[in-house]
């Protein structure tokens, strides 16, 4: 999800697919800060929504660019009988009226998950380009990037980085001066960037190791990076890690920042609860107010979680979180439980797991925090009940009494092996993704 204004557009899977994909994507916009919404689904992508040649399609992302007054949702098209290319990308001018998709690297062998985001700083030499990031799982899932200039309406060659690195869950982020980085998992957490508005990227260089462990109850879920940046270009990452847990018991959330994109600060822990707790915190989605910046930015982040990691998954209840910094980290307010509990067996299956989706969104309009989250309920027979949610009332201001993890340092440095993932497209990768180090 994005905000411009006071409009909020989403984006999400619809009619999950178990062996990959799904059967369109649906979108949900506001135009009044998340008081109202209206929703509907993608046109010309899948056959299952009856105006597209695809036969499922996953990984939606939005983007907005100021420039060109376009919103844009990236999507990565799934078919048994075409070649796809490696995203495509459906435009519109006002959140709710959708164009059939425009095709980013035809030719590509295939892909994975797909980000897109453009640069809206006027001040930029380089305003109003959109960048797309993917992986190819074929070559070992490598870092790839397309840039356009003309409101996403044609898309750049595919360049990899300066050393054709392996990484995925890449999510670009773009800094006043039109510099672009890139967070993403490469076996560790990294960043790359551009500062010659897409034309090269650099080597990714290394924000900080993993420490991982794997969430009970086969959910589909991992150290997979979210990514936001304040107004003046302070860059966050938050990641699942168990570094601060005894013996890797659970996951924290925790986060690194950086003003450039090449020195990061040390990990610190979201004090959601206590280190002693037995609570298992995943899929994280950062948002942070563009009207703050630095020692007073206003953080907001919502999240999944187990309130007892070690369950089963007949025994898993599944919650959703938030909580909110209104100092930059310095301290954080109470945590809330926006839904739940959800039981494990109310989700559909995927390639890789029990899904609720790889990402979960938050975004700010006038200075609010919204979510959009996906949350379910009991199943009827064999159909499932599952959809879309915000959550009302949220604030990032400082209120009520802080909680800090200023004390508390990391303990080890053991992980669980991050599984290696099966791609949306079908197409298991080579080893890259199994050459790593357990516990």
């Amino acid at each position: 999800m994005v905000g411009n204004g006071s409009t909020l557009v989403a984006a999400f899977q619809t009619g999950r697919i178990p062996q990959g994909g799904s059967t369109d994507i649906g979108w949900a916009t506001s135009t009044d800060s998340g008081l109202t919404w209206t929703h509907g689904f993608l046109p010309g992508v899948t056959t299952g929504e009856g105006t597209g040649p695809y036969d499922a399609v996953s990984d939606p992302v939005v983007a907005y660019d100021a420039k060109h007054a376009v919103w844009m949702i990236a999507s990565l098209p799934l078919s048994a009988t075409l070649h796809p290319p490696a995203a495509v990308v459906s435009r519109s001018s006002d959140g709710l009226a959708w164009q059939h998709p425009i095709s980013v690297d035809p030719s590509a062998p295939t892909s994975d998950k797909n980000w897109i985001v453009c640069d809206n700083w006027p001040a930029s030499s380089y305003f109003g380009n959109c960048y797309m990031e993917w992986d190819d799982p074929l070559n070992h899932d490598q870092i790839l990037m397309s840039t356009s200039s003309d409101g996403g309406l044609t898309w750049g060659p595919a360049t990899a980085t300066a050393n054709f690195a392996q990484g995925i869950g890449g999510q670009p982020l773009v800094q006043p001066n039109g510099t672009v980085i890139v967070p993403i998992e490469t076996t560790v957490m990294s960043a790359f960037l551009s500062s010659d508005g897409g034309a090269n990227w650099t080597a990714p260089i290394t924000v900080s190791n993993i420490q991982f462990r794997a969430d009970a109850g086969g959910i589909r879920s991992g150290p997979l990076p979210s990514a936001a940046i304040d107004g003046a270009g302070a860059i966050w990452v938050v990641w699942e890690d168990c570094r601060f847990r005894a013996n890797c018991s659970t996951n924290d959330l925790v986060y690194s920042t950086s003003t450039d994109g090449l020195t990061w600060s040390s990990v610190t822990r979201i004090p959601i609860d206590d280190v002693s707790s037995a609570v298992d915190h995943f899929i994280p989605g950062i948002g942070i107010d563009p009207a703050t910046t630095g020692a007073t930015a206003h953080v907001a982040l919502h999240y999944y979680y187990y309130a007892q990691s070690n369950c089963s998954p007949s025994t898993c209840q599944l919650f959703v979180g938030y909580i909110a910094s209104g100092n930059g980290g310095a301290t954080w307010n109470k945590p809330a439980a926006l839904t739940g509990p959800m039981e494990l067996a109310w989700l559909p299956k995927s390639q890789n797991g029990l899904m609720v989706g790889d990402y979960i969104a938050t975004a700010f309009t006038n200075g609010v925090p919204h979510g959009v989250f996906a949350v379910a309920q009991s199943n009827s027979g064999a159909t499932f009940s599952e959809a879309m949610y915000t959550g009302q009332g949220l604030t990032a201001s400082a209120s009520g009494r802080q909680i800090s993890s200023a004390n508390d340092r990391p303990l080890h440095n053991v992980s669980d092996r991050i599984q290696r993932e099966i791609p949306e497209k079908g197409r298991v990768p080579p080893n890259r993704r199994a050459k790593r180090n357990a516990k």
